[in-house]
């Protein structure tokens, strides 16, 4: 997979976990660990954004939703600087729900994404499907 940018084992992981990223989102993004839960993979996609990884981000997009490419190297480019998970929720064996708030900022301007995600698992993996955006 390609990266813009991944961090060393010693620093923390931008999910937010309180690990180091070699321990928590780095083993997904290197593709030797598949995340096992809705809520881990959701972690590793926010990594991924905040690390600039569109390859891990398509390759975790479900096939029925996920769109050709990503921009994220848009000028500007949006800063992730925290992500909060407020619910994971299992439907049943293959389909979770994952509502977070990730915030983020766009030339010095602060802006808050709270998104409650759907994602299904097929083959043993877990994939982004959408979600539905929460206002305010």
């Amino acid at each position: 997979m390609s990266a813009r940018r991944k961090p060393s084992s010693p620093l923390p992981c931008p999910c937010g976990s309180g690990r180091g990223y070699a321990d928590c989102c780095g083993p997904a993004h290197a593709g030797t660990q598949w995340p096992a839960t809705a809520e881990a993979l959701m972690r590793s996609r926010y990594s991924a954004f905040a690390l600039g990884l569109e390859d891990w981000l398509l390759a975790t997009w479900h096939a029925s939703t996920r769109p050709p490419a990503l921009a994220l190297d848009e000028t500007p480019a949006a800063k992730w600087i925290g992500l909060q998970v407020r619910r994971h929720e299992a439907m049943d064996a293959d389909h979770a729900v994952v509502e977070f708030v990730a915030r983020y900022r766009v030339g010095g301007r602060a802006g808050r994404l709270h998104e409650t995600s759907r994602f299904v698992r097929e083959d043993g993996r877990w994939y982004y499907v959408d979600g539905d955006l929460h206002e305010g």
